[in-house]
């Protein structure tokens, strides 16, 4: 009934396109584990032909621990070809509830993950490189949720937070900048660095808070240069939403590829599109309401269909940043020459700002009480598609919990 042992179509593609040999070493006393576990390892290493799967006994062979550098109890998961490895643990997989173990010294378990763990460690120990994820403080943001950092660790981003009233531009290896439910607006230089950091091919992905936008001028000014303004008040569609409350609503998506079925948001601003600032920006919207939606503020109500997400993408030219660089001494004159033309020509990149109109679409309690919703599917499937060679393969954990009959 949990399902536990369903493998989902993320995983089962996503081995089907590997053709790298990934080798698993299970240091555990078979006959000791689990009966989930070692069920559901058989399953899934059947899946693929590249994968290598032996059991190792630590007590029969204790210097095998020594050997991984590890504990009993762990998988360690290796690519050659990349040189890259990582562990996953049986407590990772078959999570205990612990409330229940220091309180009242019973052993339950509350999720199964290992489609989860499994996934994450092969796509990390295959994958060429790691994208490096800056999340910005110091404009009232809200954190990102523990279940959405947990699914983009999974992933494979590597997490760091950005305050760029600290900085003089965006970090130079930043691949993706994410601004989560700002309160407060961006400073002149701070504008400046965003749209520097977009014009050389960066990627940002912002999540509107419940503040107004004319409290966020530069904010805004920088999402009308790519072609979207945000409207005044909250969105309301009387057609689209839960259980009668207006203010709750699920969009409809118009994006090409499975992105997410069913999204609860509340308190929403709304966005309409206006010509982009450069004839080279192309603005797409990928979720809506309805034509009967409203954007409400306490003096009006103005019907319409209202932008909840879009994305703007540029294809930029990034030259050279200096051809003295490229420049050593007189001796290689001739193939510096052939750097710099070359440089001078430059290389294309496409820069990326997607805006989603509400953070609450990611808010823990709504993801959390609502599992049956793909709000955090769709976020994950944002973020990948600023990506070419990147998937999204995070999995959530299986619960383990009873559900009664009412």
């Amino acid at each position: 009934s949990t399902k536990i042992y369903e493998i989902s179509d993320t995983t089962k593609d996503f081995l089907k396109e590997t053709d790298k040999e990934i080798s698993m070493k299970v240091l555990a006393v078979k006959e000791n584990t689990d009966e989930r576990i070692v069920t559901f390892l058989n399953k899934y290493v059947a899946l693929s032909d590249k994968i290598r799967m032996e059991w190792i006994d630590p007590v029969l062979h204790p210097s095998a621990l020594s050997e991984y550098e590890t504990t009993e109890n762990t998988i360690v998961i290796s690519c050659e070809e990349t040189g890259k490895k990582t562990t996953v643990s049986f407590d990772d997989i078959l999570v205990m509830d612990e409330y229940s173990y220091y309180y009242y010294g019973s052993t339950s378990y509350t999720s199964f993950d290992g489609e989860g763990q499994l996934t994450s460690a092969l796509n990390y120990v295959t994958s060429e490189e790691t994208k490096k994820v800056y999340v910005s403080t110091g404009h009232g943001e809200q954190d990102l949720s523990e279940t959405i950092t947990e699914m983009m660790n999974k992933s494979g981003y590597e997490l760091s937070e950005v305050n760029l009233l600290m900085s003089t531009s965006v970090p130079d290896d930043c691949d993706l900048l994410i601004m989560n439910a700002m309160t407060s607006d961006l400073t002149e230089d701070e504008k400046t660095m965003l749209q520097t950091y977009l014009q050389q091919g960066g990627k940002v992905t912002i999540l509107l808070g419940e503040t107004e936008g004319d409290k966020l001028p530069n904010l805004t000014s920088i999402m009308s240069e790519y072609g979207m303004t945000m409207e005044n008040g909250y969105i309301a569609d009387t057609t689209r939403c839960y259980q009668n409350n207006p203010y709750c609503i699920f969009p409809e998506l118009t994006v090409s590829g499975d992105l997410a079925e069913q999204i609860k948001s509340e308190n929403t601003h709304g966005m309409t599109v206006n010509d982009p600032a450069r004839d080279t920006i192309t603005t797409v919207p990928f979720m809506s309401t309805s034509d009967q939606a409203f954007a409400v503020t306490q003096q009006d109500q103005k019907q319409g269909e209202y932008i909840l997400g879009a994305y703007a993408k540029e294809t930029v030219s990034e030259s050279s940043s200096d051809t003295k660089e490229t420049e050593t001494s007189e001796e290689n004159e001739g193939e510096n020459a052939e750097v710099s033309e070359e440089s001078a020509e430059g290389t294309e990149k496409e820069s990326r700002l997607t805006v989603i109109s509400a953070g609450s679409l990611i808010n823990e309690q709504i993801t959390d009480t609502f599992t049956e919703l793909e709000n955090t599917q769709l976020f994950m499937n944002v973020a990948a598609a600023n990506f070419e060679n990147v998937k999204n393969v995070s999995i959530e954990a299986k619960s383990l919990s009873v559900e009664y009959n009412a």
